[in-house]
């Protein structure tokens, strides 16, 4: 399995689970190149490009994002003040988390 960085996780004795869901890592992916292509999406989060375009049907069903076709591709306009679904992170917007990932290494 690979992270969204294109590293490949290090073992371990369980079954492999990461702290954000696909559709965070799909969100992330957007957020930095609102102009990819998902089978560039799927590639780095590791999962299929068919699953990527669930996942970015969900998020559009949500309005977390905009589909916009712009020529022969999307721009995909993420809606960063959208709260977080879950009852126990409402209070925060998915813009948050996303800077909060955009932070470098000091």
């Amino acid at each position: 399995m690979k992270n969204t960085s294109g590293n490949k996780l290090p073992p371990s004795t369980g079954p492999a689970w990461t702290f954000l869901s696909n559709h965070a890592h799909v969100l992330w992916c957007l957020y930095r190149t609102p102009d990819a292509l998902l089978k560039d999406v799927a590639a780095e989060v590791g999962i299929t490009e068919r699953m990527v375009q669930k996942i970015v049907g969900d998020l559009a069903a949500a309005d977390y994002l905009t589909v916009e076709k712009v020529g022969r591709r999307n721009h995909y306009q993420l809606h960063t003040r959208k709260p977080l679904r879950h009852p126990l992170e409402s209070h925060c917007a998915v813009g948050e988390i996303l800077k909060l990932l955009k932070k470098q290494k000091r």
